[in-house]
């Protein structure tokens, strides 16, 4: 299999710098309510990789378990959000914000849209995804609850 591309970036302050050498899957805008607060902000823009495809090359990420099923990355000097791991996919999300060049990666969907808010419109016709119509999501979700 051939390497994807090359894709560098880190948080606000340099501490945390990573590369990931592969094709980007599943680039989203995310609207859940999670990526909103954790985001600080109406919306996230993620891509994922696999895990092996993944490097951090400066620095150490600090982890934060949002959720039961996931943890978000971060720099802990400047709180830059860096990556989403769901704990039972090897699939990290990275954010496109944080990408030196953020133009390399082009989302392809809005996920999370159950929590898009009314005053946001976007005029990009990409497919829109509800979390309950994500078997990934649900599978996720369900690591645990048995």
């Amino acid at each position: 299999m051939k390497p994807g591309p090359i894709l560098t970036g880190g948080c606000l302050c340099g501490r945390v710098r990573y590369r990931a050498e592969a094709t980007p899957v599943d680039v989203q805008f995310c609207h859940c309510r999670l990526c909103q607060r954790a985001q600080g902000a109406a919306f996230a823009i993620w891509f994922s990789v696999p895990a092996a495809a993944l490097e951090i090359v400066q620095g150490e990420p600090t982890w934060f378990s949002s959720s039961p099923f996931a943890r978000r990355g971060f720099c802990g000097d400047c709180g830059s959000p860096l990556f989403f791991v769901y704990d039972a996919n090897d699939m990290p999300g990275v954010s496109i914000a944080s990408l030196d060049d953020p133009a390399a990666v082009e989302p392809q969907s809005h996920w999370g849209i159950e929590s898009l808010q009314p005053w946001l419109a976007f005029a990009d016709n990409l497919p829109h995804r509800c979390t309950d119509d994500d078997p990934e999501f649900r599978a996720a979700t369900a690591v645990g609850t048995g």
